[in-house]
């Protein structure tokens, strides 16, 4: 028996270009006062704090969260790649559930520089290295930054398979901007049609253009995670609940299938998928509100397949139906994702949290989903690790 797990605070940072943003350990610090505030909580009540980031240096999580207080409690670093974040929230959670603390800080922050992702340790294996052996033998060798040579080689993979047209990716960035204007803590807020999105400059002929990939961010979230246990000691009622969680790896199948989908995390999110939907008892069509990991609309096109909204090679129907937005079958990334929010790797997970939870609460505002009471996230990150969450209304 696991201990109920509620989302009892949830705080987050408008997102912002680097360079216009404020230091780290002050933009987490907000988000953690936030999400205290939120749950109406002092720090002291926090037994134990899970910090996800990637660009930083050992204990800039000690760093950021004595902005806030030091009690001594255990503060331990995270870093997941792009899901760090949501890494963070499942060991906070795995706390709770196991009855080892029943009040649990989950907090990710990103201080980005400007530009593609590199690897900034060059004198050693690279993790990545036999991705990047998949990789050039289904997309060739090209001067491109790592993630675009992945997502934009899985991309041009579902083309070919399945006769993918590339305005179907413009269409998804166009419904990401539409999401985007009604969130006030998106980076990116003004519509931009599948016309603009296929006329911006192309990054891969034919296959992606600079308006399909997600923009460097800096920013911070965070989500206080308490027992029921606790809530009922202090009389508090979190309205929301995480019902189950999965974090998958990568199996063998990733570099002897030598597929581009494989190495981006496909294979890990459709299995972390099963594993939530059974053990929550639910099915995708149960789903009335996703935020999935839109780095590439390369990549949201995969995961409407991987987590089950759809059948193999039918997500061009899927999209060209608007059963990813309001009024379909799934409101998929109403906060305008990673696309047009921004992607702060450590904060991109929580900031998904945040959204979810403000969605069963029925407080998303102009960007409510109606009753919404299953909420679905899938954040991932590459090398690999996928994490995905299942969240229902507590009561």
């Amino acid at each position: 028996m696991q201990n109920e797990v509620l989302v009892a605070g949830v705080g987050m940072t408008p997102f912002r270009k680097p360079g216009d943003n404020l230091p780290y350990p002050e933009m987490a610090a907000h988000a953690i006062r936030q999400a205290l505030q939120d749950a109406g909580l002092a720090y002291d009540a926090v037994q134990e704090v899970y910090a996800g980031y990637v660009y930083g240096d050992s204990t800039s999580g000690q760093r950021a969260v004595y902005e806030v207080g030091m009690t001594g409690v255990p503060i331990i670093n995270v870093n997941n790649n792009c899901s760090s974040g949501s890494t963070a929230l499942y060991l906070a959670r795995k706390a709770i559930a196991s009855g080892a603390a029943d009040c649990v800080l989950a907090v990710g922050f990103e201080q980005m520089p400007p530009g593609a992702l590199q690897s900034h340790w060059n004198d050693r294996p690279d993790p990545l290295d036999r991705f990047n052996e998949v990789v050039e033998q289904t997309f060739g060798h090209a001067v491109l930054p790592m993630a675009i040579r992945y997502f934009a080689a899985a991309g041009q993979e579902h083309m070919q398979r399945h006769g993918t047209s590339l305005e179907t990716f413009a269409r998804i960035r166009a419904k990401a901007s539409r999401h985007a204007a009604r969130n006030p803590l998106a980076l990116f807020r003004r519509e931009v049609t599948p016309e603009e999105v296929l006329a911006s400059a192309a990054i891969v002929p034919g296959v992606m253009t600079r308006l399909m990939a997600c923009p460097p961010t800096c920013g911070a979230a965070a989500t206080l995670l308490i027992s029921r246990r606790l809530a009922q000691k202090l009389g508090l009622n979190p309205a929301v609940r995480i019902l189950a969680q999965s974090l998958t790896t990568d199996k063998p199948g990733t570099f002897a299938d030598g597929t581009a989908r494989a190495v981006v995390g496909y294979d890990a999110t459709r299995d972390a998928a099963r594993q939530v939907y059974e053990a929550a008892g639910v099915a995708p069509g149960d789903v009335d509100v996703c935020e999935l990991h839109d780095c590439f609309t390369q990549n949201e096109l995969l995961s409407y397949e991987a987590l089950g909204f759809c059948a193999e090679g039918e997500s061009e129907a899927f999209v060209r139906a608007d059963a990813n937005t309001y009024g379909g079958a799934v409101v998929v990334n109403p906060s305008g994702g990673l696309l047009s929010k921004g992607h702060p790797l450590g904060a991109t997970g929580l900031a998904q949290c945040f959204e979810l939870t403000h969605q069963l609460r029925g407080s998303a505002e102009d960007r409510q989903v109606d009753n919404a009471r299953i909420a679905l996230q899938h954040n991932a990150g590459l090398g690999g690790a996928t994490v995905v969450t299942l969240y229902g209304r507590a009561h």
